[in-house]
């Protein structure tokens, strides 16, 4: 198990446990996490879990494949710390890790 922080727009805070193996966005949706609609359930054909990767665990968190930045077009507010978090695999590494939701997923 990893736990994950997901930061609300509005400072709120909530912290989850994920299991090894499954996406970030399958924790998220587990958990009921607002701002994570993931409408295309994890095919990487929406832009509906986009998250900000805290900046010290970007680099455990990997990069964009060119499919997820071409459907990161589609997102708002895109920065270089952006991730469709259905795209990022929890792992023991991301134990701890931290995600904000952008503002204009609501």
């Amino acid at each position: 198990m990893a736990k994950i922080t997901f930061i609300q727009p509005d400072g709120v805070t909530q912290v989850i446990e994920a299991t090894v193996g499954q996406t970030v966005m399958e924790a998220a949706k587990t958990n009921d996490v607002p701002g994570i609609e993931a409408e295309c359930g994890g095919a990487c054909a929406c832009a509906t879990c986009h998250v900000y990767v805290a900046e010290e665990w970007r680099e455990k968190a990997g990069a964009p494949s060119e499919m997820e930045e071409d459907m990161l077009d589609f997102a708002f507010d895109v920065r270089e710390e952006s991730r469709l978090c259905c795209q990022i695999k929890v792992t023991e590494d991301l134990d701890g890790a931290v995600f904000q939701v952008p503002a204009k997923q609501f």
